[in-house]
């Protein structure tokens, strides 16, 4: 995946579970760990305006583009 998740880091550097943001912003635990594995094939604008506002982050602290080009499953789509 072009897209790196540092949520982890951000969640350390902020000294909260992940089970406290959990219930801040209102997500499973389960759906939360999809997308700090970096598993999660999409998300919310609304999931992550929730994230950095609890975190006190920017979105580029939490997910940074390597530079590559990755179509995985979406090649076929215009």
């Amino acid at each position: 995946m072009a897209i790196k998740i540092y949520l982890e880091d951000v969640l350390k550097k902020k000294n909260m579970t992940s089970k406290e943001l959990c219930k801040k912003i209102g997500i499973t635990e389960a759906n939360l760990s999809i997308l700090r594995s970096g598993k999660a094939r999409g998300v919310r604008f609304s999931t992550i305006n929730k994230i950095c506002f609890y975190l006190e982050c920017d979105v580029g602290d939490i997910l940074k583009f390597d530079g590559s080009l990755d179509e995985g499953d979406d090649n076929n789509e215009t």
